[in-house]
């Protein structure tokens, strides 16, 4: 299986090796959005930012927006009050908003496509007139080892307020991937840079490969009259109209799953009836409603030995909408108490038999996990996520034991399923879901009948190098 490949097709038909490069502008090119507009937001609202910095960034702003400055005004008066600090308070800053605000905006298209030129060994590398403290977070997550971006002087570890020339701007961004491209024997003629703005036209035309992304109106219009392939990504940023209303329908279709298996357990006088057709409706009527597809390599390992421990890597909110359509039937679910408190899940998850766990109790969440091994010995499955948390990225977390434990102790095989890209539905944070094709990889059960305490942690992690294989990290 491969996702976007139309997004990426052409990269897959370029020439191999380090000669290309392929250069990416971070705003609304990787990430939706301002990546400086998330700083700004952050350091106003935690009270990091003073009124003089304030004033000065705006005027600094205005002045630009109306041509009165150029943009080395602009960067010197938003970063002149960096005078005197320490460069490691905007490192950290710089981690901290990647997190809060932007690990989840970087668009799984554009993910999608510098994974392409690296996996053709492409010399990637982000251009782009912010600083490195905006760039340089999203580029480790990336994968992106180089970053050309606008400077700002630092003597022994504390800003002097001045920014290098030149910027990381218009031509001065087509200059520095020239440097880039002569010391590193870079052929510009068959190389290709993706960007959103007109500003960056010096750079467009320097390359061989101009790859216009989510276009402002001008480098529409430009790009339509030079015949540049454009490209538009609506996974990420301000959601549609339609978006909204799928988003309703695919929360909403729990109240129709959770009546229909109601109905059919007291016709039936069956608990389980009621609770299997609940769970196999909510995960058809949901992801339909969402517009979520689920592409799945490995099915008949969902089926093959039951009961079984089934885990799953944490993507998503939209995780449990794939597990139920998957896993359909007699299943109960491990999840973390504050679940239980929502006021339309949590009801629907703990007639269903969910098993809650305080995370922060680790002492009392291994006694919790006691109904999940007595529901595997009446012949239920256990659908748990060994993480313990949703991850921002497609990054795997850590592992933790409580699922292992659980199979040991009931000699249940454990099947693992590898979600690849359950967040670009809904990533971590987010309430809107949007449309997309879901991965799912399920691997063979793995028998746990002759797995000790002792040998535990080398079970574990070489189930997590399975899924480290499958997800290609």
């Amino acid at each position: 299986m491969a996702l976007y490949t139309a997004v990426t097709r052409h990269v897959a038909e370029s020439p191999r090796g380090p000669k290309v490069a392929a250069f990416f502008d971070l705003d609304r090119t990787l990430v939706a959005g301002f990546s400086a507009n998330a700083f700004f937001r952050e350091r106003l609202l935690s009270g990091r930012m003073s009124p003089r910095e304030l004033g000065e960034s705006l005027l600094g702003a205005l002045s630009f927006a109306a041509g009165r400055t150029g943009f080395s005004g602009l960067m010197a008066a938003t970063t002149a009050a960096y005078r005197g600090l320490a460069e490691s308070v905007l490192e950290e800053l710089a981690q901290e908003v990647f997190v809060k605000h932007l690990a989840t905006q970087i668009y799984p298209e554009s993910r999608a496509l510098v994974r392409a030129h690296r996996e053709r060994g492409h010399t990637v590398a982000i251009v782009s007139s912010a600083t490195r403290y905006q760039i340089e977070p999203a580029a480790r997550d990336l994968g992106i080892d180089h970053v050309l971006c606008t400077r700002l002087e630092v003597e022994e570890g504390i800003f002097t307020g001045r920014v290098l020339q030149p910027t990381c701007w218009g031509e001065g961004k087509a200059t520095a991937a020239r440097d880039f491209a002569s010391g590193r024997e870079v052929d510009l003629t068959q190389s290709y840079f993706y960007t959103d703005s007109a500003d960056d036209l010096p750079l467009l035309d320097a390359v061989g490969q101009p790859r216009p992304l989510n276009p402002d109106r001008r480098l529409t219009a430009i790009s339509a009259e030079r015949g540049w392939p454009m490209r538009r990504f609506k996974s990420r940023g301000t959601p549609s109209a339609v978006d909204l209303v799928r988003t309703g329908l695919a929360y909403g279709s729990a109240v129709p799953s959770a009546l229909t298996g109601l109905a059919a357990g007291v016709l039936n006088s069956s608990r389980r009836q009621a609770v299997n057709l609940m769970m196999s409706t909510f995960g058809e009527l949901g992801t339909a409603a969402a517009g979520i597809d689920l592409a799945v390599e490995g099915e008949e390992h969902l089926w093959s030995q039951r009961p079984a421990v089934f885990i799953f890597n944490h993507q998503s909110g939209a995780d449990v909408l794939l597990i139920m359509k998957l896993l359909r039937r007699d299943v109960v679910g491990v999840a973390k108490r504050e679940v239980r408190a929502n006021p339309l899940f949590g009801p629907l998850f703990a007639a269903a038999g969910t098993v809650f766990i305080d995370r922060a109790d680790r002492a009392r969440a291994i006694d919790a996990l006691r109904p999940a091994i007595e529901a595997l010995e009446r012949g239920f499955s256990i659908a748990i996520a060994p993480e313990g948390t949703r991850s921002l990225t497609p990054r795997l977390g850590r592992f933790k034991k409580g699922a292992f434990h659980i199979a040991m102790q009931a000699k249940a095989p454990i099947v693992p399923i590898v979600f690849r890209n359950a967040l670009d539905a809904l990533p971590k944070g987010g309430v809107i879901v949007r449309p997309a094709t879901v991965e799912a990889v399920v691997l063979p059960p793995i028998p746990t009948a002759g797995w000790t305490k002792a040998t535990l942690d080398d079970e574990i992690s070489r189930i997590r190098e399975r899924y480290l294989e499958v997800l290609g990290s």
